[in-house]
């Protein structure tokens, strides 16, 4: 099982970003797939879930500025965060699973995202 994430960089306030997670040894179609954030000096914080059937949930704080999608043929889920804020500075990673598993379950190393101006 492998998730392995890209797109991360330094953004200005009020820009948006697209991050992808390439996953391997597991099918899309058959697992639950979750972003999670961890900024400097606090606990991961989940963002988002894309179930097996497609359907997403969405950390009710972030609605209206982030997305899910997944390309099963291309085996990645993509977050896409918009209106970016300093706050969302933080390592975003995939992990397998819910927000009620994210600390044991496989995650990626993730990427970074900065915002700043």
């Amino acid at each position: 099982v492998q998730l392995v994430e890209s797109g991360g960089g330094l953004v200005k306030p009020g820009e948006s970003l697209r991050l992808s997670c390439v996953v391997s040894g597991f099918t899309l179609t058959t697992s639950t797939v979750s972003w999670a954030r961890q900024a400097p000096g606090k606990g991961l914080e989940w963002l988002t879930t894309i179930y097996s059937d497609g359907t997403p949930s969405l950390r009710d704080s972030l609605m209206g500025r982030i997305e899910i999608f997944r390309d099963i043929a291309e085996n990645t889920v993509d977050l896409r965060m918009n209106n970016l804020k300093p706050a969302d500075a933080a390592v975003d990673c995939g992990a397998i699973g819910t927000a009620a598993t994210l600390y044991s379950a496989s995650r990626g190393q993730g990427t970074q995202v900065t915002v700043s101006s």
